[in-house]
């Protein structure tokens, strides 16, 4: 009786905290900052309270045994990742959004408190490498029917294909091609850059399209609105997509469910700009010509030369900002395969990155929010898809080894787990507007989380020396095609779940 008046104090706990964020929900604006900053506020007190009680309360004493390490591996992994929570806590309690900026300054150019009237010349970039014409195609026809006038067309081919040459000249746009491939994309844009450099009129901002990416008309101008402070060295917008990602597609989810990156192109970017730390994402940006010219071009040091290009235009006094429209659209990859192989490639960058002079502890002139940037998104991967799979596979221990990970009692799990989970539930719901389903979005997390773990390891042991993988796009999903390499982990782990229950059941 007891033990049952335990279970009811503490599921009444928990629902009064459900209850109370229920209203918060109902009442908040997602879009001010205090309102924000409270409720990230309460979920990183009930988050401080749960950690101190499973650091003290639910892990093996001191000792040798292999109770202890894996308590205390498992505690250190959870750890991390509730660091990585903290951060992001801290970064969404601010939002921004410049869709008024680009109102007041539209065409600023041509204003008279900006100088003498004159039109920007843009240089727009499409860098490619073994996409085929159905998907080069709608993105050229695209970027020569934009309103800006002002612009040039580059076919950026790494694949030194005759056909698409010839293409380009029936289209009235340019064609560079390069005698090797050093420095993959990176490298490939910063052949061209030199081009420009050279040339008798160069650019005065420069526009990165991926191949796959179809720019609406107003994508230009749009983004050269906030060019108008002389600061701004580069504008990046989101990335939207035509097609449902591998997720949405296999579980039947693309009307009711939003692709993968959504929460983070349409919440954490937006939050990033209001502390001044958004990045560039590669395609769909915008960068001033002078500026890339400054810093040498694109750096290739690292696999995501976009977020690293947004650190070293910041070390030398540029800033880049956000603008959350939708003015291009893209692909997402087709396979599950190439959806983990392109989240691989960015951990790989981050973590060499962090290896990098512009890691969080590097010897660049970096400000301190820029290493907070660096080291927020290191843990994600590193803490992120690592934790899942822990979940998953550390219980094994108990089932088969009587190993005790946890040492909690159902009762303390509601009191001190229940209340911090349903708040933070309610506060990523409310900034998110429903756009995140928990288990929906640890599905999506644990599909890559061990090639993803892997890269993550790898690229802080050994960050240099891994070549690059182009994301094929354009794939075909009229077959049914099994990934067995990616299932095959979660399929034993599922058998060894379903033995080691039915094993405790009788036994």
């Amino acid at each position: 009786m007891l033990f049952l008046g335990d279970v009811q104090s503490a599921l009444v706990l928990a629902g009064l905290v459900w209850a109370i964020a229920l209203l918060v929900r109902h009442y908040a604006d997602p879009q001010s900052d205090r309102h924000r900053g409270i409720i990230f506020g309460i979920t990183a007190l009930l988050a401080l309270r749960y950690i101190y009680w499973r650091a003290t309360e639910t892990v093996a004493a001191p000792a040798l045994t292999v109770d202890v390490f894996a308590s205390w591996g498992f505690l250190g992994i959870e750890m991390l990742a509730m660091v990585g929570s903290f951060s992001s806590y801290l970064m969404m309690s601010r939002t921004m959004d410049r869709t008024a900026e680009v109102e007041t300054y539209w065409q600023w150019w041509e204003k008279p408190e900006h100088g003498a009237p004159h039109h920007p010349k843009v240089a727009l970039l499409i860098a490619t490498y073994n996409e085929d014409i159905g998907v080069l195609e709608r993105t050229i026809i695209g970027a020569k029917f934009l309103r800006y006038e002002h612009k040039t067309i580059y076919v950026l081919d790494d694949g030194k294909r005759d056909w698409l040459r010839d293409y380009c000249a029936r289209n009235d746009v340019e064609y560079v091609t390069r005698p090797d491939n050093k420095g993959a994309k990176a490298g490939n844009i910063n052949h061209t850059l030199r081009l420009l450099a050279t040339s008798d009129s160069p650019p005065d901002y420069v526009a990165v399209l991926d191949a796959d990416f179809v720019p609406h008309q107003g994508f230009v101008q749009r983004c050269l609105s906030l060019f108008h402070d002389p600061k701004v060295g580069l504008v990046q917008t989101p990335q939207h997509f035509f097609n449902a990602d591998p997720i949405q597609h296999n579980l039947g989810l693309s009307r009711s469910y939003p692709d993968e990156q959504r929460f983070f192109f349409d919440h954490v970017q937006p939050s990033r700009d209001a502390w001044g730390i958004a990045f560039c994402c590669g395609t769909s940006s915008v960068v001033r010509f002078s500026a890339v010219v400054e810093i040498g071009g694109f750096p290739t040091e690292s696999v995501t030369e976009d977020f690293m290009l947004t650190l070293v235009l910041q070390e030398h006094g540029w800033k880049t900002v956000y603008l959350n429209e939708a003015l291009t659209e893209g692909l997402a990859p087709e396979g599950l395969k190439e959806y983990v192989t392109q989240r691989a490639r960015w951990c790989l960058g981050l973590m060499q990155i962090a290896r990098s002079d512009y890691g969080p502890l590097g010897d660049s002139r970096l400000r301190l929010r820029d290493r907070w940037s660096v080291a927020d998104s290191v843990i994600f991967w590193l803490s992120a898809f690592s934790f899942r799979l822990a979940s998953i596979f550390f219980p094994l221990l108990y089932w088969y080894f009587n190993v005790i990970v946890v040492d909690a009692e159902l009762v303390e799990v509601l009191r001190y787990f229940g209340p911090y989970y349903l708040w933070s539930l309610m506060a990523i719901s409310l900034v998110s507007r429903g756009g995140i389903v928990p288990i929906l979005n640890d599905v999506t997390q644990l599909i890559g989380a061990i090639p993803i773990t892997a890269a993550a390891i790898l690229g802080l042991v050994k960050p240099h020396g891994h070549g690059f993988k182009v994301t094929a796009k354009g794939g075909d999903r009229s077959k049914i095609v099994v990934q067995w390499s990616l299932m095959r982990p979660f399929l034993i782990g599922l058998l060894l779940t379903l033995a080691g229950l039915t094993i405790g059941i009788f036994s």
